[in-house]
């Protein structure tokens, strides 16, 4: 099991959302958060300087199979990408063991239901 984290711009969620649907990832969670970038620039709207080294982004947690770890992360840079800094960041994360409370079942099948698998 693998969890993947991806940092991205919080315009480009609903298309990652769509494009994790579309590759059979239906659980996940995501948080709005901020983060200090590498790029220092102020930019001046309406005669104010505004500071934008500080970054809103969207912190998108997904706990997956190891079968499912390229498909999640391809569909990630397929919609999040736009070839501009600041796309973000994907980290892929080793995962030790998943309990389902419900049931006590552990391992990669507290994952997903068994009887729905294709």
């Amino acid at each position: 099991m693998k969890k993947i984290e991806a940092i991205i711009r919080k315009t480009k969620f609903e298309d990652v959302k769509e494009s994790l649907l579309e590759a059979d990832i239906e659980w996940f969670s995501y948080y709005d958060v901020r983060g200090v970038g590498k790029t220092r620039q102020a930019r001046i709207y309406r005669g104010v300087a505004y500071d934008t080294s500080s970054i809103e982004r969207t912190l998108i947690s997904i706990i997956v199979r190891d079968k499912n770890v390229e498909k999640t992360v391809n569909a990630i840079l397929k919609a999040a990408q736009t070839g501009e800094v600041g796309d973000g960041r994907i980290f892929v994360i080793p995962i030790e063991d998943a309990v389902r409370i419900r049931t006590g079942e552990r391992g990669d099948i507290a994952l997903y239901n068994a009887e729905q698998e294709k």
